[in-house]
């Protein structure tokens, strides 16, 4: 393609997603064991094409200890945004480790030694004939985190809880059987375990932190639509001026979007002394809903740009039933946790032509209201 037609697009924003199967918690926090409250499984497709397991194991802290088969290669940064951090990585080898989703629900069976030399066990059998009436959620994981690195996005589509009727339920640690938390209401007319699962988790990160030379976009001019590594950028053009509708990214799952309104302008053609304020919609499949919130951009003299990003309005669930309806709204962090997240970045154009990029994360521990 001829250079002269390209034009160069600084656009500061990001998306990464893990490639993850499946995902279930098990909370026992009024039963709490001497370290953890809650195990949470997690099924990845290996490079072998064969599943590999881990467990989250969520410790009194709030940190997590992750335990992990040899099959899975893991990055200890992603695990940040658990909590209030990663506090170990352990490798193990399970004697069981199974973990399937069919029409009765749940079929999972693990079996491992934790760190302490401890055996633990966790064991679910669903057996209820009756069907079951799932639903989309933004699970709420990032409501922990003290220092996040990203916005975290848990999107878990198909997600519903155990059912007590008809289910053989066990988790135990060094032969102590613990009581599985219970949900406080009635869903679909039904007791339930406060275990919940997703055979379709979509683990999203926004804006991980970053620092170093920030890579261009470079469209042909009046180019409509844009690929590069996965990402497909929707363009809008003032005559030759680009701007970005919206950035998609592709994944097994879902299609997964940041769109802004107005159109997120190029960095480089932002007025000095200016400042340019926008939203954006975070929006994968319709039933996990969207994440809404607000951007700023401010110009100075010296090629100096300062962009900041907020989910002010936070999660807005789609609720197709009364118990839903009632989960997220007198449950308040399930909406308002993405409220406390503030995005800053800092770029500038350096002596050398390329643009440099500084960003991160902050929690601003209040919870901003609609």
């Amino acid at each position: 393609m001829d250079q002269a037609q390209q034009r160069e697009v600084i656009f500061p924003f990001s998306m990464e997603v893990d490639p993850m199967e499946r995902l279930m918690l098990v909370n026992f926090e009024k039963d709490p064991d001497e370290h953890y409250v809650g195990f949470e499984p997690q099924v990845f497709k290996t490079d072998s094409g064969e599943p590999g397991h881990l467990i989250i194991a969520w410790r009194k802290d709030k940190k997590i200890d992750v335990y992990h088969q040899n099959s899975l290669q893991l990055e200890p940064e992603k695990y940040r945004i658990a909590g209030a951090g990663l506090n170990e990585m352990i490798q193990v080898d399970m004697e069981e480790a199974s973990f399937e989703i069919d029409q009765k629900g749940v079929q999972a069976h693990y079996r491992f030694r934790d760190k302490n030399q401890r055996d633990v066990e966790i064991k679910i059998r669903e057996s209820n004939p009756a069907k079951r009436k799932p639903f989309g959620l933004l699970a709420p994981m990032g409501d922990a985190a003290t220092d996040p690195p990203s916005l975290p996005l848990v999107l878990l589509h198909d997600f519903y809880f155990v059912r007590k009727a008809d289910t053989d339920m066990r988790v135990s640690i060094a032969s102590r059987i613990h009581k599985i938390d219970e949900l406080p209401m009635r869903m679909d007319g039904r007791k339930m375990t406060f275990a919940r699962y997703s055979p379709k988790p979509l683990i999203a990160t926004i804006n991980p932190a970053f620092s170093g030379k920030w890579e261009s976009l470079r469209p042909e001019m009046g180019q409509q639509t844009f690929e590069k590594r996965g990402r497909v950028y929707e363009m809008d053009w003032t005559k030759d001026r680009p701007a970005i509708q919206s950035m998609s990214l592709k994944n097994d799952i879902h299609l997964l979007s940041i769109r802004f309104l107005p159109s997120f302008p190029c960095l480089s053609t932002v007025p000095s002394n200016k400042q340019l304020n926008g939203r954006f919609k975070i929006s994968g499949h319709a039933s996990v809903g969207s994440i809404e919130g607000e951007y700023t951009i401010q110009a100075d003299e010296d090629t100096h740009i300062r962009v900041t990003a907020v989910p002010s309005k936070g999660w807005k669930p789609k609720t197709t039933k009364f118990s839903t309806w009632f989960l997220f709204t007198f449950v308040r962090v399930f909406k308002k946790w993405p409220t406390t997240y503030r995005w800053d970045a800092r770029l500038h154009k350096t002596e050398g032509g390329f643009w440099s990029m500084e960003s991160g994360w902050t929690r601003t521990g209040k919870i901003l209201k609609d």
